[in-house]
């Protein structure tokens, strides 16, 4: 899912949208044609490390097979495809045939393993899903399809597929699930799914940062994968935002601010599937930096069946990412104190 359910997951039955978008002819340097096939990449080649490992704990949860296993037995495959499906227009070359092309390509550079199903729904909220049990699918809301250009949208399909392919739409399903049995007060989210629905959260917001990176495998343009999240953020109109302008935005919320702020960042990502844009933007750009993106292209990547690096360097790595994230939060709060500290000084005259 490229945006968070609250702010729409693919509400049927919604007025707005379109059905053709107003960026037929996508304008960024990504065209499909010079785009670098990934043959035979594997998922772990984009994944974050941050990701693994909350998957890892979520897993380690202890009642977080029986939770699943009751949820899945309890809905099964087939009403949770219908429920998604009912009322949305399957992709092909003789529906939405501009879409269609550029799914083919996406599929086409990732090297998917399936040409999995991919549907339009009607409603004007700006967002797309991956979603499915055992057979994944995908949703492209049709305010997407109208907000944004040929290369926009392969960077969204590309999001989605990573989730696909990184096995991330069973916990997806289940975490939209549990979010809507929770709104409407369903006696089967007490305590104990409450504590999955959490760890479930904590888990999604991390996979983001993994298929923002597909993402842009998918594009191979960085402009086009920033440029998006810009406008997923704040939408597009004839005054258009300046992607420069939003990148300093982004760098302004991750450093600025004092200890409440920083409390605050974090309380107001708990609930949430996804990350604010503005630190997925930091994110990606922070990946490109380390020259990962770069070797991928150049074909340094991981492949199926390459041998598993094992457990325990995957956990390392994971620890290394969790730990470097706190320390950041730590710095910023000792940052964000002593600026408080100066201020209150000043104001008395020190």
């Amino acid at each position: 899912m490229i945006g968070d359910p609250q702010n729409g997951w693919g509400d049927t039955g919604s007025t707005g949208g379109g059905n053709g978008g107003s960026g037929a002819g996508g304008n960024g340097s990504g065209d499909a044609r010079s785009r670098r096939v990934l043959t035979g990449i594997s998922s772990r080649a984009w994944e974050h490390p941050a990701d693994r490992a909350a998957l890892a704990a979520l897993r380690r949860v202890p009642i977080f097979d029986q939770i699943l296993r009751t949820l899945f037995g309890f809905f099964g495959e087939k009403p949770v495809r219908l429920a998604f499906q009912a009322n949305a227009i399957r992709v092909s070359d003789r529906q939405y045939a501009r879409i269609h092309r550029l799914y083919t390509d996406v599929l086409r550079t990732m090297d998917s393993p399936e040409h999995y199903p991919l549907y339009v729904s009607q409603t004007p909220v700006v967002n797309a899903g991956a979603y499915g049990m055992e057979k994944p699918f995908i949703i492209l809301n049709s305010g997407t399809v109208t907000l944004l250009d040929d290369d926009e949208l392969s960077f969204v399909l590309g999001h989605e597929l990573g989730h696909i392919m990184s096995g991330h739409v069973l916990y997806r399903t289940m975490t939209v699930i549990l979010l809507q049995l929770a709104s409407l007060g369903f006696p089967i989210v007490g305590l104990a799914a409450r504590a999955v629905l959490m760890a479930l959260l904590e888990w999604s917001r991390k996979s983001e940062l993994s298929c923002d990176r597909a993402g842009l495998l998918a594009v191979q343009d960085p402009e086009v994968a920033l440029r998006t999240m810009m406008k997923m953020a704040g939408g597009g109109t004839p005054d258009a935002p300046d992607l420069g302008e939003f990148i300093r935005q982004a760098e302004e919320y991750r450093e600025g601010g004092d200890v409440a702020d920083s409390v605050f960042k974090v309380l107001n990502l708990l609930g949430m599937t996804h990350p604010f844009f503005v630190l997925r933007v930091s994110e990606l750009r922070g990946w490109i930096e380390t020259g990962d993106y770069d070797r991928i292209l150049r074909g340094e990547y991981s492949r199926h069946g390459d041998p598993d690096p094992g457990v325990v360097q995957d956990l390392q790595a994971a620890m290394d990412s969790y730990a470097e994230g706190a320390k950041s939060l730590v710095d910023e709060m000792a940052t964000a104190a002593r600026r408080m500290g100066e201020q209150f000084r000043g104001g008395l005259g020190f």
